[in-house]
């Protein structure tokens, strides 16, 4: 157990029951509303983070997601869909490019996964070494309107400066501290990669400005309002990238990648079939339901928001569109909405 997790219990947050993750801060009533009007902070260090070094690095990765890594320059970052050979999902990771290796911000449920995965496909003349840094760091994460400015009063590196999906080395207190532009569920905002031996005190001085401290339990409530896919729920085998609303994390001009082909012809030939979509409940449904229109299949729910009767879901693209109304089995309306972390425009030719 980190010194930071220690710190999180003993000051009375519950933790899940391997003790690896805060469940809650006590604070998830005021979640929502810190996140639009002031500032949300989130411990995210259980996630993985894999570092990749050797001359090959880029090309290796580059070759084995979605979007386009190779042309990245140290100091730049990006979303990219991790995909089998055939597109279907894996999982939606975040890259930051170094002067002499990058790191792969990966789903804590694929860390283990995702180690072999990746050996699998490494060649013995690929200059690529895989390391698994999960745990070296505490991953901070600050969302809302108040992010920048909080942060501002921390370091006198200068902010405005942070590229867009960048990221830079900034001091706190004479700490350096990784900060990458932008979050997990797309609010704005910025990631932080603290020495876990200074993780306790900037954390303090964060909710000292006053951040409210979000846990799992709140954080995949915003996740499922504000659509971003989850491995084992929205990203399995069932689907690919297209379907689940990543168009932005797709590359359509980089060249072949694994399950390129299939991607390639979806969007050539506008072959989505289903799409990911907000879903407005009349009642509490469980995940796995599935979706119907005039009695023909239209669809299934994939994550519940039981507390805001919210869903998310796939929808056969001939079955509804934003604004359709979708039954259940047990005949439970819904209403087809669109999600802010999700596209499911065609890119323009």
């Amino acid at each position: 157990m980190t010194p930071l997790l220690t710190y999180h219990q003993q000051q009375g947050a519950i933790l899940n029951e391997s003790g690896s993750t805060v469940m809650s801060f006590g604070t998830d009533a005021q979640v929502s509303e810190a996140l639009t009007t002031g500032c949300v902070i989130g411990d995210r260090s259980h996630w993985g983070l894999l570092k990749f070094t050797g001359g090959d690095r880029q090309r290796y990765l580059h070759n084995q997601s979605t979007n386009q890594i190779q042309q990245l320059q140290p100091g730049q970052s990006c979303d990219t869909v991790l995909v089998n050979s055939t597109a279907r999902t894996i999982d939606l990771a975040t890259v930051h490019i170094f002067q002499d290796e990058l790191w792969l911000a990966v789903s804590p449920s694929k860390t283990e996964f995702l180690v072999e995965w990746f050996d699998r496909f490494l060649f013995p003349m690929d200059k690529v070494e895989i390391t698994n840094i999960t745990g070296q760091f505490n991953v901070l994460t600050l969302y809302g309107a108040e992010a920048k400015n909080i942060l501002t009063k921390l370091t006198e590196t200068p902010l405005q400066t942070f590229p867009d999906q960048g990221h830079q080395a900034i001091a706190i207190n004479n700490i350096e501290v990784i900060c990458a532009t932008g979050t997990d569920l797309g609010f704005e905002g910025f990631t932080l990669f603290v020495p876990t031996e200074n993780a306790v005190d900037i954390w303090q001085k964060i909710t000292e400005l006053g951040a409210i401290p979000m846990g799992e339990t709140a954080w995949e409530k915003q996740r499922i309002h504000q659509g971003r896919p989850a491995p084992n729920t929205e990203l399995t085998d069932d689907y690919n990238p297209l379907e689940a609303g990543l168009w932005s994390c797709i590359s359509f001009d980089k060249g072949c990648y694994i399950g390129q082909e299939t991607i390639a012809r979806l969007n050539t030939y506008k072959g989505v079939k289903q799409r990911l979509f907000g879903l407005k409940l009349a009642a509490v449904v469980a995940p796995g339901a599935k979706l119907t229109v005039d009695g023909d299949r239209a669809g299934v729910i994939t994550s519940v928001d039981p507390e805001d009767k919210f869903a998310l879901g796939y929808v056969r693209t001939k079955s509804g569109d934003v604004g359709s109304i979708v039954t259940t089995e047990e005949n439970i309306t819904a209403e087809v909405v669109a999600l802010p972390y999700l596209s499911h425009d065609y890119p323009e030719p």
